[in-house]
């Protein structure tokens, strides 16, 4: 964030995705933790972050690689200990980094207590009203309550035996059957997350990360799914309501405590309802995300984003890749640089070489736009998705509730090279176990190591630009103005001066004659900017507009 920037940390925040199992491992079981991450805070203070956003460290069965909580007050042993993260909180802070935690409302662990409780009781037992227990269909209530699919695909009920032995009710899951949905209707599940969020808001984080947060409310009349019907578990009103006193229990806080919501949903309108200001303080910008890489497909996106945000007042956010999707670098090296969860599949042909040329000029374009910016750990050295995890090592759900059609989002999640020439790249101590995903060998090239002191590399050109973004004062919150260029270029202003242009199109374009070239994504050619480079410029003289150098207009 622009030092000149005098509004609340999030709204212009560079903040980075920690996902704590493949970050670094300090204990040498092969499995990311507390203290990997605390040994490896230097890397994040000399990249220049403003938070870090850890990717859930609860206990859990690990049926979804952590998203099924037991217990939202205590971090899992694979992890470490609590204390371990407060101190993990206070280092961050003295490092002058704040900390944002995972919250993950819409379900639960089947470990859990209350589910364990509602198991063991049977019918009418009082904890099965916090969750979404129905009997079944059919004259021996042998079928589903619903044909809904959930949200990796399959089936989303799961019939209970009860404590007799005799086939019971059926509960309901969004994602898979160890993850049971809360119901959100009951004022003690409410009760009960706004007490989590006092409890991690105690310890001195900053900031809480909302997963699936627009599907917390249900229908309870339990409607088939029709194309003429709102869908009866995605974005439904009623979610407001809880997001309205999260909001109080942060507000009730000092320091600008950070609510910011996984809100995936096409349409605008309804996104920016969530970040009305008695609600969400941001949204991940998804649209963004799983943009083409073109400029008119990109420029719409920008533009949709800003006017979405505006009436709310509220900062956009900008993101390339999390811990569900594909990586970016493997994703500009397609034919089809978008990203959605229905087309993904294997054996895709991909161009790393031009993929991270495009990720180096998204890398610029990203970071320069108005609002907040999220980096996923390992973008930062380039890292593509790995694609030939062996069947018998992939762990995420996804690939087996997808009848294995879907590769899943291991490829996105394998632990992160730092330094040496082969795995697990000191990921782990000498003489630990392997990494729990395996490494490609060709990452020696991308370990944090091998990249500190290059200026070509990935490392160095994320470090300046974040170095530059914090220098400048038009960086971070504030607004953004076109600026008139050829087809399949973007280029655009940010306060006085300071412009950013991306080279989308086919052919080299001209720079503007006499500006201050503060940071290209690859090298220029003679002075023209070729495709797939983005570079910062400073041209004060030429508040207008950008000129060749001929003095033509560049349009």
């Amino acid at each position: 964030m622009s030092t000149a920037d005098k509004s609340p940390w999030w709204r212009g925040a560079v903040i980075y995705q920690v996902y704590p199992r493949s970050f670094a491992d300090g204990n040498g079981d092969g499995i990311g933790d507390v203290a990997g991450i605390r040994s490896r805070l230097d890397h994040l203070s000399a990249l220049g972050v403003d938070a870090i956003w850890f990717s859930p460290w609860y206990p859990s069965p690990m049926a979804d690689a952590g998203y099924d909580v037991s217990d939202y007050r205590d971090i899992d042993p694979v992890f470490g200990i609590l204390a371990e993260v407060e101190a993990l909180i206070t280092e961050a802070h003295e490092l002058g980094i704040r900390t944002i935690v995972d919250v993950v409302p819409n379900h639960c662990s089947d470990a859990h207590p209350w589910f364990q409780a509602a198991l063991a009781g049977g019918p009418g037992a009082p904890e099965r009203d916090l969750f979404w227990f129905r009997p079944g269909r059919g004259p021996n209530g042998d079928q589903r309550p619903t044909d809904w699919v959930g949200e990796f695909g399959g089936e989303t009920w799961t019939r209970t035996t009860n404590p007799d032995g005799t086939p019971g009710d059926w509960y309901l899951h969004l994602f898979a059957p160890q993850q049971p949905d809360f119901n959100w209707d009951h004022p003690r599940v409410r009760a009960e997350f706004e007490d989590i969020l006092r409890f991690w808001f105690d310890r001195g984080v900053d900031g809480i990360r909302i997963d699936s947060a627009g599907l917390l409310v249900k229908d309870g009349t339990l409607p088939e799914v029709r194309p003429d019907q709102p869908h009866p578990f995605h974005d439904l009103d009623g979610v407001h309501d809880i997001y309205r006193g999260w909001r109080r229990v942060a507000d009730s806080y000092p320091g600008d405590r950070a609510l910011i919501g996984e809100v995936w949903l096409p349409d605008r309108q309804r996104f920016a309802n969530y970040l009305r200001p008695d609600e969400l303080h941001a949204a991940f910008n998804f649209d963004f995300l799983g943009c083409a890489w073109d400029a008119s497909a990109l420029r719409e996106s920008i533009d949709g984003t800003l006017s979405a945000h505006a009436p709310v007042g509220a900062p956009a956010t900008w993101v390339l890749s999390n811990h569900d999707v594909t990586r970016h670098v493997t994703r500009y090296g397609r034919a089809d640089t978008t990203f959605s969860f229905a087309a993904k599949r294997e054996g895709i042909p991909t161009d790393l070489e031009l993929g991270t040329r495009r990720a180096r000029a998204a890398a610029l374009l990203s970071l320069s736009l108005p609002g907040a910016a999220y980096v996923y750990q390992g973008e930062e050295l380039g890292l593509w998705e790995v694609e030939d995890i062996p069947y018998a090592l992939r762990q995420d759900p996804m690939w087996e509730r997808s009848g294995r059609v879907d590769p899943g989002r291991d490829g996105c999640r394998v632990p992160l090279p730092w330094a040496g020439d082969e795995p697990p790249f000191e990921f782990s101590p000498e003489g630990a176990a392997a990494p729990w995903l395996p490494q490609p060998a060709d990452w020696k090239d991308r370990t944090a190591r091998a990249q500190t002191g290059d200026s070509t590399s990935m490392l160095e050109l994320y470090r300046t630009a974040i170095r530059l973004r914090r220098a400048e004062p038009a960086l971070g919150d504030g607004g953004l103005t076109w600026l008139p260029a050829p087809d399949g270029v973007l280029a655009f202003s940010r306060g006085d001066g300071f412009h950013c242009l991306v080279n989308l199109s086919d052919t080299a374009v001209p720079l503007p004659p006499d500006g201050e070239l503060l940071l290209a994504s690859g090298p220029l050619d003679d002075g023209l900017l070729p495709s797939d480079t983005a570079v910062w410029l400073r041209t004060p003289e030429l508040a207008g507009k950008p000129r060749a150098a001929n003095g033509a207009d560049l349009t």
